[in-house]
């Protein structure tokens, strides 16, 4: 086959020229510029905003949104639509780093998509409605789906169906339609899930047969101005001091979506241009936000997002005074000077410990802290979507707490620091294309840092400072970021704030030095285009964050207990991992200062956090928030008790609408946490699973932004729910679960329940509010 497979090539080639020939014939050539230009439809047509934008939003962003949309066709936004589609993979092992392809960032119009590959799924030949509805990809897929509904109901039996995560994607422009859609007949879109609805597909299609008109979105208010013009001149300021702290921020909020409370709903991120405020933004594009922008001064400007949220990547954040206030308050009021700014060279702009030197500690530190939750949604949301290269490092459910922001404890983080300085280097610096063996300079870094760390933390014993609880952040009793529960979904994460579940698996305590180095290792230094020797080097340093943290944790325990807890947490350890932890008082040789009651120290020590941050504690995931009646809730906190090979057998992440006997339906999420013995290797993860140990955990509103089933129940049938629950045994009792009370992707109720979902979350939580992937939902 070998030999033929050159000729085949050819033949392929030029069945496609063919192909394009015969479009050319039909429709006139393409014209990558076409839609450069806002050209108004010829005939009346539905409007974008209000007719068009809604359908898309519901029915195509649910896998057409971030770096993980099928074919690079990003649905979220006009921009993504034209731009069209590619077959390059975004996630794929390379031994080079790939050219970064970033809607928004890395061209700047469809004629320069094009020279990097993306065909168009519109039509930019003729603006005929013939031709709009025949040469286009969008509109044929679209029709073919009409034309080949699928089952209505049960599991989709579909061999030509793929739903597996990294499945072999077919992108097919154009002029290779007519052979896809024979031998294909069943991908019509949405793929794998029911046809829009009559109305739906008529609304699309005479948009799409009018040219895909397109209006720019409303000019801003006049109020929205004035704040994006004082924000912008807050962070643009001309003396040293204010300009490191502009490139702080910066490297700390580039990955949001901010917003002001003049238009909630308004999102716009941080960029830096090459033109200062009141110029048109001149982009500086390059791979990671502190890379060299190539000119004498940077403008940090507030660039409008016209793109849709969806809940895989939506990390708002409001700007107001406040804000501008606490910024003022921890950067430029205090008295110390910048004598010069950094370089960007790779080496120091990855270090962010040498860079922002200069800055004081506790303020940099109080910046993340002060959105906790926005600062760990970036390890889960950021550049990755996907997320899976650093989450298997991770436990499905555990808790975090911090390290007061204070001065003593800045001292103490400081003097960490400088002893461990020369060694605190991360992966980043070798940029996007690590060798293969990276990792092992990384560990050997780490275990210097480690004994360097220990170096400090004995010479405390000497000044008999021992850890309290005074010493952990309590959010000055207001802010709701004191404590957070992360929770792990297999290849994607999610955060909350407040304290979710019962005992988690383990807990994190941290600092600025650990909080730090996992922003500049998964959020401002990874590169979801770079080799797998970065990948690897990236997960083996968040090992070291990981086990930091935990470190962290147990050094409020007796030094007794530390090793008990530390051999459980990492049960059938490598050898090297038990090396590490052979010695848990070690890490910290100080005895707590916290004085115990209870043998079972570890569980009083929930307690004990649990109180101290109580007064800020974000209680709205409980049950309770939801407002039902006690006697409605039962049900659902007999799923919260639900453990072992039941609990095993639920799916990762799973929706429960329950349609209460009055009034609109309310939405809860059912967690699966997924036990291991440990959580410090890179493969053989279900090696190391332990399903008797699973829980579930039912909570009010929506957590995870992939959910993997979802089931309709109500007051009448939601004890019956929770019986079957605690029964399943087998595949075949999920199957029948689901016959009973699951929303199918083949169910007539998928849309409008999937509706009645985004609904619910918009109506409950308007900021948060994202579009769900439906990519990962199970097909049981």
């Amino acid at each position: 086959m070998r030999k033929f497979a050159p000729l085949l090539f050819v033949f392929l080639a030029a069945c496609a020229t063919v192909a394009t020939l015969r479009l050319d014939d039909r429709f006139g050539p393409a014209d990558p510029a076409r839609f450069d230009r806002l050209l108004p439809s010829a005939i009346p047509a539905p409007d974008y905003w209000q007719d068009v934008r809604p359908i898309l939003d519901r029915r195509c962003v649910t896998c057409h949104a971030c770096y993980d949309a099928p074919c690079q066709l990003n649905l979220a936004s006009y921009a993504g639509l034209t731009r069209g589609a590619s077959t390059s993979q975004v996630f794929a092992d390379r031994l080079l780093a790939a050219e970064p392809t970033r809607l928004g960032i890395d061209a700047q119009s469809n004629e320069e998509w094009r020279q990097k590959g993306f065909f168009p799924v519109l039509n930019e030949r003729q603006p005929t409605p013939q031709a709009n509805r025949e040469a286009g990809v969008m509109a044929r897929l679209l029709a073919l789906k009409q034309a080949h509904p699928g089952p209505a109901g049960g599991p989709l039996d579909d061999k030509d169906i793929d739903f597996a995560l990294n499945r072999p994607q077919v992108c097919t422009p154009a002029e290779g339609l007519d052979e896809y859609t024979r031998r294909h007949p069943t991908r019509g879109m949405p793929f794998g899930l029911p046809p829009l609805s009559a109305s739906e597909h008529a609304t699309l299609t005479r948009w799409l047969e009018s040219g895909a008109p397109y209006r720019p979105a409303a000019p801003m208010p006049a109020a929205l101005t004035r704040q994006i013009a004082d924000w912008e001149a807050f962070l643009n300021a001309d003396d040293t001091k204010s300009r490191l702290t502009a490139r702080y921020i910066y490297e700390h909020w580039f990955i949001g979506q901010l917003w002001f409370a003049e238009q909630p709903g308004q999102y716009f991120e941080l960029v830096r241009s090459r033109t200062p405020p009141g110029r048109p933004i001149d982009l500086i594009a390059t791979r990671r936000p502190y890379d060299d922008p190539g000119v004498d001064r940077v403008w940090y400007r507030l660039r409008r997002l016209e793109a849709t949220p969806a809940a895989k990547t939506h990390m708002p954040l409001q700007l107001d005074a406040r804000r501008m206030d606490s910024l003022h308050e921890w950067f430029l009021k205090p008295d110390y000077t910048v004598s010069r700014l950094p370089s960007y060279e790779p080496e120091t702009a990855s270090n962010p410990f040498v860079t922002f030197r200069d800055l004081p500690l506790v303020a940099r530190y109080r910046l993340m802290l002060d959105e906790a939750q926005f600062t760990l949604a970036g390890f889960m949301k950021g550049p990755v979507c996907r997320g899976q290269f650093a989450l298997n490092s991770i436990n499905d459910h555990f808790w975090v707490y911090f390290v007061a922001p204070n001065e003593a404890s800045a001292g103490f983080m400081q003097a960490i620091i400088d002893a461990a300085s020369p060694v605190l280097r991360l992966p980043a610096e070798r940029e996007s294309t690590a060798g293969l063996l990276a990792w092992k300079e990384y560990s050997r870094l780490e275990h210097e840092y480690t004994e360097a760390r220990s170096r400090v933390t004995a010479r405390l014993k000497q000044t008999d400072t021992r850890p309290t609880l005074n010493d952990i952040w309590d959010g000055e009793g207001r802010n709701p970021n004191a404590a957070l529960t992360v929770f792990r979904h297999f290849d994607s994460a999610s955060v909350i704030k407040g304290l979710a579940g019962e005992r988690p698996q383990t807990a994190f305590l941290i600092g600025y030095p650990v909080l730090e180095r996992m922003h500049y290792l998964l959020v401002a230094g990874f590169d979801v285009y770079g080799n797998v020797g970065h990948q690897l080097a990236t997960r083996l340093y968040m090992d070291f964050l990981r086990m930091e943290s935990e470190l962290n944790f147990l050094a409020l325990l007796p030094i007794k207990d530390r090793q008990p807890v530390l051999d459980h947490w990492y049960r059938e350890r490598s050898k090297p991992h038990n090396d590490h932890f052979a010695d848990a008082a070690r890490f910290f040789p100080q005895e707590t200062g916290i004085h115990f009651r209870s043998k079972d120290t570890l569980n009083e020590l929930y307690d004990l956090l649990g109180k101290r941050t109580a007064k800020a504690r974000d209680r709205s995931r409980e049950l309770e928030a939801s407002g039902l009646p006690a006697a409605d809730l039962a049900a659902l906190r007999r799923l919260s008790a639900i453990r072992g090979l039941a609990a095993s057998r639920m799916p990762e992440d799973s929706l429960l609408v329950y349609q209460a006997p009055a009034g609109k339906s309310q939405v809860f999420s059912l967690i699966r946490n997924s036990a291991h013995t440990n959580v410090a290797e890179i493969f053989s993860e279900a090696d190391r699973r332990l399903p008797e140990e699973d829980t579930l955990l039912a909570m009010n509103g929506i957590v995870g932004a992939y959910p993997n089933a979802i089931f309709a129940i109500n007051r009448e049938n939601a004890g019956r729910f929770a019986d079957a629950v605690a029964a399943l045994r087998s595949e075949a009792d999920l199957a029948r679960l689901t016959d009973a009370y699951g929303i199918r992707r083949t169910d007539p109720r998928f849309w409008p329940t999937s509706d009645a979902i985004h609904d619910y979350s918009q109506a409950s939580r308007p900021i948060e509010f994202g579009i769900l992937d439906y990519s990962r939902l199970e097909n049981h």
